[in-house]
């Protein structure tokens, strides 16, 4: 019995991928992107699974689905599914779904150069410059962003004792700097990366509580940012993001570089209207601003912008039948 055929741009943001599904959407309820990204969760995961998870993915594949607005004001509204789960915001995601359904037609923007985006998070800001139907970048004013825990000692086992923080820039990350027992990012491999990051995460959740003041479906801790030196001269910090099970963003990280950008500000490491160019773990750039400040609930915040770019790789047809044992995907860890 087939279950569904799903046409999909397969692209990439700065390295990592990117597959907007542009047919085949279930149809969620709810009136705002959060409650339809529950139903999805509920009812439909299975798509998620099929689409995201090998045969017909991999530990680092990232998706969305374009939707209508939920609002009045938006042009658009993105559900994001990967690996990990279903997010309430991906940086990189959204660059590669505006990139990649920009130049398909797909959107069409009420002020050229303009997009108002809903997502589960909250709603976007986006400015885009495109030139003989390509698409140069995408630049994004994500979700208010804010540091929720500051100088937390966590006792990973095998490893020793970190001191971290954990900021949310539309997912919660434990932010690793260089220490005594993580002499960064550079002095690293991935092997080391994926090999201490769960269980830093593990620790993290055992001892810290993250739920967002504003959303509660929005909780708990789900990425690790190791921290560095960059390759580039024009780069002011490099990261390695883990996330899923076993995957390290290729990418910059458009949430993480939110995240790390309000740690900075907090601590007093950034200044409104600073920028701040972040690296990934390929030497690929995202350019980051701190916008404004705001609060969310009693925590003060920053409005940051996220600027990449992102390279439509293919188009393709996936096709999930539940006579196939594998129909919805597996992963071997």
């Amino acid at each position: 019995m087939l279950k569904g055929t799903f046409a999909c741009i397969d692209a990439h943001t700065c390295g990592n991928p990117v597959r907007l599904v542009t047919s085949g959407h279930p149809n969620l309820k709810g009136s705002t992107m959060s409650e339809k990204r529950q139903d999805f969760l509920a009812h439909h995961d299975w798509i998620r699974r099929a689409l995201m998870f090998e045969p017909r993915g991999h530990d680092m594949m990232s998706g969305a689905f374009l939707y209508p607005p939920c609002s009045g004001q938006a042009d658009a509204a993105i559900l994001f599914i990967e690996t990990s789960g279903c997010l309430p915001m991906c940086g990189h995601g959204t660059i590669g779904t505006v990139t990649a359904a920009l130049e398909a037609g797909l959107i069409t923007p009420k002020i050229p150069g303009q997009l108002i985006l809903d997502v589960p998070a909250g709603q976007l800001q986006v400015h885009y410059r495109q030139n003989a139907g390509k698409v140069e970048w995408v630049r994004l004013i994500n979700v208010p962003s804010y540091l929720a825990h500051r100088d937390i000692e966590l006792t990973v086992p095998g490893l020793g004792t970190l001191t971290v923080d954990v900021a949310y820039g539309g997912n919660y990350y434990v932010i690793v700097e260089p220490q005594s027992q993580f002499p960064g990012l550079r002095h690293w491999n991935a092997d080391e990366i994926l090999r201490w990051s769960p269980l830093v995460r593990q620790a993290a959740r055992e001892k810290l509580k993250c739920i967002h003041p504003l959303d509660t479906t929005v909780q708990g801790i789900s990425h690790v940012l190791w921290a560095g030196d960059p390759l580039n001269a024009d780069s002011d910090g490099a990261n390695a993001v883990f996330y899923g099970d076993k995957a390290i963003d290729r990418s910059p990280c458009g949430t993480g570089t939110s995240a790390r950008m309000a740690q900075r500000h907090a601590k007093g490491l950034l200044a409104t209207g600073d920028q701040y160019v972040h690296e990934s773990i390929i030497g690929s750039q995202f350019i980051g601003r701190v916008e404004a400040t705001t609060e969310v609930g009693p925590y003060p915040a920053i409005l940051p912008s996220i600027q990449g770019w992102a390279r439509v790789t293919g188009h393709n047809t996936i096709t999930v039948d539940d006579e196939d044992p594998y129909a919805f995907g597996f992963q071997v860890i």
